[in-house]
């Protein structure tokens, strides 16, 4: 069944790591799909992975939640197979099947023995195509996805406030938008907008097909060729013209009380470069400089916060490089009992002027890129793992070479490369601040 966590790779507080790269084959089919071959033979199995290049930013204004809404769909059949066929196969093979829905793309994969690798793409590649919609499908799938809304978001206040936030820090681009949709246009979708979505995204050329496993790579082209390239292609990829969110220069607060709410929790979230928007060398330090402040419990945040001055029983920073536009950069914590959200966000401020003001040691800084490259290094053991980052990167603007050289690029980043980011983008005018408290601290 499809991942139905339509915001699944976009949440605060997972690692951030990048792989170094394994070798990689990298090719292109004559219909303009990529193909992205990671060989890895350590056990006889194959992650199959179909990204197409286009995410929730990308739905059409006032049908919010359609690329999240089609996703679904996915799964309802083709002229060739009937709804639940191939999902029973996978299941039949003793494999895994997902899907999933960000901001910039939309994934969908197996994971099977290798021997079933032609049989798993010629059923992806039919639905790419092939794909049977009515209205009598449409319609109940609208309902589900509702139903996921109220659980998921709409009766659970973090995430009430987590979209309240976003709404509030991109206020005309589209990441301001929830992954998922607003209620309100999720019920006027339809059977003909799913349609027009699916025939302007869904095609070779705006997709990228990434194979890891015991396989060679050319063994992989050849199918791909087999099936895949079959499908001619529509044309020029879709342009993604978003409209850009202007330079902020007011901090905005953004405070939810709830009766389901026991523990007050705390959230900053800064616009900063992604790895695709970033200068040279940028968004390494970024990533550097997140991880001084905020990657555990050796950061400034948690070491000041929680250990030596108390008032926190958790605190950390969280930034998520890879984005086809700007992105963003948590700063979050929760504060210890009879602390105030208030003086929980005055005890921030001062942690970063202190950052500022007294640069990391020499220790504390190689402590924590030995840290960073070493959680890339052993993400390697994860085959699904290489398959999302790679096709993340290649789906939002990256090339092979830059992911493969990630781990080489942080080794180069100085504490001045730090120091430089934290003045230039942890200024709080460009941050939006959430509280989520209580009802009966309103």
């Amino acid at each position: 069944m499809p991942d139905r966590t339509a915001a699944s790779m976009s949440a605060p507080g997972v690692a951030a790591e990048r792989p170094a790269g394994p070798h990689i084959a990298h090719s292109r089919l004559d219909n303009g799909m990529e193909v992205v071959v990671i060989p890895d033979r350590r056990a006889p199995v194959v992650t199959h992975m179909v990204w197409y290049r286009n995410g929730s930013a990308d739905d059409p204004p006032l049908k919010s939640g359609i690329a999240h809404f089609l996703e679904h769909l996915m799964f309802k059949g083709t002229k060739n197979h009937p709804q639940g066929e191939f999902s029973q196969l996978v299941a039949d093979l003793g494999g895994q099947e997902n899907a999933f829905t960000s901001y910039d793309y939309t994934s969908y994969f197996q994971r099977v023995p290798r021997e079933h690798l032609a049989t798993v793409m010629h059923y992806e590649a039919d639905r790419m195509t092939n794909l049977v919609l009515t209205d009598e499908v449409v319609a109940p799938e609208r309902d589900v996805v509702l139903e996921e809304r109220r659980m998921r978001t709409d009766s659970d206040p973090a995430a009430e406030l987590s979209e309240a936030v976003q709404a509030a820090l991109f206020a005309h681009h589209p990441y301001g938008t929830p992954i998922i949709g607003w209620g309100h246009e999720i019920e006027t979708l339809g059977r003909d907008d799913a349609l027009a979505y699916y025939q302007r995204f869904y095609t070779p050329e705006n997709a990228i097909l990434v194979v890891a496993g015991d396989v060679e790579p050319y063994d992989v082209e050849h199918l791909a060729r087999d099936t895949y390239g079959k499908i001619p292609a529509r044309g020029a990829p879709p342009v993604r013209a978003r409209p850009q969110e202007p330079p902020s220069r007011a901090h905005r607060l953004v405070s939810l009380s709830d009766a389901k709410v026991e523990q007050p929790s705390y959230e900053r979230v800064y616009v900063v470069p992604s790895v695709r928007t970033a200068e040279p060398g940028e968004s390494e330090a970024l990533e550097v400089m997140t991880h001084l402040l905020g990657g555990g419990q050796t950061s400034r945040l948690y070491k000041t916060l929680v250990l030596e001055r108390k008032i926190a029983v958790a605190a950390g920073a969280y930034y998520m490089g890879s984005s086809l536009d700007a992105t963003r950069l948590w700063l979050y914590g929760v504060p210890a009992h009879d602390v105030s959200l208030e003086q929980f966000d005055t005890a921030v401020d001062e942690v970063v002027a202190d950052f500022l003001a007294n640069p990391p040691s020499a220790k504390e800084f190689e402590r924590a890129k030995t840290r960073l490259v070493a959680d890339a290094v052993y993400a390697q053991d994860s085959q699904v793992a290489l398959a999302r980052w790679y096709g993340a990167a290649l789906a939002t603007g990256e090339s092979i070479e830059e992911v493969s050289g990630w781990t080489t690029r942080v080794e180069a980043v100085s504490v001045d490369d730090v120091l430089a980011v934290a003045r230039k983008w942890l200024d709080k005018r460009r941050a939006v601040t959430g509280f989520l408290l209580p009802e009966a601290a309103a």
